[in-house]
């Protein structure tokens, strides 16, 4: 395992071997899911007695991304809303430990949940989505994150700039066109913020797009807390909201259960600027893993990085 190749040994009888030492006992059956940040599987367990066993799901965390304390925290916080018979997919315990070792890989194991994906157009269902949601952060609310980062300009826009800067993918010809696009987004956002005032930060999903969403006959449940962070709660609210008409039907269930500050709404352009900058960011500081290269093959044409300054300017332009 090196830097350039984080799961160059993850092979499938590594991750058969480290769902069996958790006492389970894995039938051979391994079906690769689509994830780039970490690797995760779908494991297939011998049946016990009639009935037939439910597969695992297996989440291999990528090497230093996260501290074991903030992993922990994630899985704290997921196990805390099951607790409290919240509809999300949480880390299963083994020997009262949910973070896993095995030959230097850090894992976890969920039970698998299936799905479909939500219908956004329906008013029906994002009212349940904002219901399901504001009920996730009364209990996000109850307490701080301590080792997680927070939903800030540092980790979604200076620390992803500098990544496209010393990246290899960003043109030479466009590094200064780059820096002055992100710089710009950057001071357009910080004046948002500052225009807005201070919001409060609570526990959040964090990555509430509509593949962390899956429907049931039984209605909605969250899965992939990985980027659980603290934040505004309008965060795990905008990716839903394809409109304003979304926005309206997602807090009016929203606010059956919790209050919602409006103020936060003027923040949603900002957040959406953020994740697009931080998107490219992330392609670039991942590009040494093979997966990436094949995944995004259009971040290596100059194109795309044309494209993407343009579209900086455009965010700018919508915040100014």
């Amino acid at each position: 395992m090196t830097a350039q190749a984080p799961y160059a040994r993850l092979s499938p009888d590594l991750v058969l071997d480290a769902v069996g030492a958790c006492g389970l006992w894995p039938d051979g059956r391994l079906l690769a899911l689509n994830s780039y940040e970490n690797r995760v599987w779908q494991v297939g367990l011998e049946a016990t007695g009639d009935a037939p066993a439910t597969p695992v799901i297996a989440k291999f965390y990528r090497p230093g991304r996260w501290s074991d304390s903030a992993i922990e925290e994630e899985h704290t916080f997921a196990r805390e809303l099951a607790n409290d018979e919240l509809p999300v997919v949480a880390p299963l315990a083994f020997d009262g430990k949910t973070l896993l070792h095995h030959d230097g890989f850090r894992y976890a194991l969920t039970p698998r949940r299936g799905g479909r994906a939500p219908s956004l157009e329906s008013a029906e269902q994002l009212q349940w989505l904002g219901r399901l949601i504001a009920r996730m952060h009364v209990v996000g609310a109850r307490q701080p994150f301590v080792h997680r980062s927070r939903l800030d300009r540092d980790t979604m826009v200076q620390q992803p700039m500098q990544a496209v800067l010393t990246s290899t993918l960003l043109p030479a010809s466009l590094q200064g066109n780059y820096r002055a696009a992100a710089h710009r987004l950057d001071n357009a956002i910080a004046q948002r913020q500052e225009a807005v005032g201070e919001v409060r930060q609570i526990r959040l999903h964090g990555d509430c797009h509509p593949g962390n969403v899956l429907w049931t006959d039984n209605g909605p449940h969250f899965v992939d807390f990985d980027d659980a962070r603290s934040g505004p709660a309008v965060q795990d609210l905008w990716m839903l909201a394809g409109d304003d008409a979304a926005m309206e039907a997602l807090l009016e269930g929203y606010q059956q259960f919790r209050d919602f500050d409006h103020g936060e709404l003027a923040l949603v352009p900002a957040l959406r600027a953020m994740r697009q900058l931080h998107y490219a960011g992330w392609i670039a500081e991942r590009w040494h893993d093979p997966a990436f290269p094949a995944a995004f093959p259009f971040a290596a044409e100059p194109r795309w990085w044309e494209q993407h300054v343009a579209d900086l300017h455009e965010l700018a332009d919508d915040l100014e």
